[in-house]
């Protein structure tokens, strides 16, 4: 019998992959617990990836996307002004007196910045937590680590369109900590903390 032409089993197992994290850690996973969730034989697994490390670097990739789709895709981080670009580190060109203080280009790009936070936390919580669950794993599968790197530089490129990349890698890096901070302790996010923070860092008072 010819075998089916199935294009999309390739995403269904990825799929499956982040769905089986979901439910039971990345202890959970198997090629066989895959197989299982994607609805598809076992070697279908093996045939698309060699190894774990192979799903989970497939897996880490898709949940990548979701946070740097929701900074391009966010309405508030569309409607930043072209004048918030492009600013030296530190202040200079492009940053009104007393910006952080209220009402300048700093300030306004960490508002809009903690409401591109506010509308990612008041979704799928579990959802998030899955993201941050494959991203730590490369503390301890150096395969990972590559992918994990990605994250970041895709979230401080896009940055780098509102302001200069080494205050996009700063503001990467306090995101990272804040959104962390939220999942580790439980609390709920706190955007006049967030946006305070934020605001220091643009104005290059952190």
């Amino acid at each position: 019998m010819a075998r089916r032409y199935d294009p999309e089993r390739r995403t269904r197992i990825i799929d499956a992959a982040l769905r089986v994290i979901a439910a039971d850690g990345i202890a959970g996973l198997s090629h066989r617990t895959v197989a299982a969730e994607a609805d598809v034989p076992l070697g279908s697994t093996t045939y698309h990836f060699g190894s774990l490390d192979e799903l989970l670097t497939a897996a880490l990739r898709r949940s990548n996307e979701n946070f740097a789709r929701a900074l391009r895709d966010s309405e508030a981080f569309a409607a930043q002004p072209a004048e918030c670009a492009a600013r030296p580190a530190g202040g200079g060109p492009g940053v009104e007196d007393g910006a952080g203080a209220g009402g300048g280009p700093g300030a306004l790009l960490a508002d809009q910045l903690t409401q591109v936070l506010e509308e990612w936390f008041a979704g799928d919580r579990g959802a998030i937590e899955l993201e941050y669950e494959l991203y730590l794993a490369a503390l301890r599968r150096p395969v990972l680590r590559p992918v994990a790197a990605e994250w970041a530089e895709s979230a401080v490129e896009t940055l780098s369109t509102r302001t200069d990349p080494a205050t996009a890698r700063a503001l990467v890096a306090l995101l990272e900590g804040v959104c962390l901070q939220v999942l580790l302790t439980g609390s709920a996010f706190d955007a006049d903390y967030t946006r305070e923070m934020l605001a220091r860092v643009v104005d290059g008072r952190a």
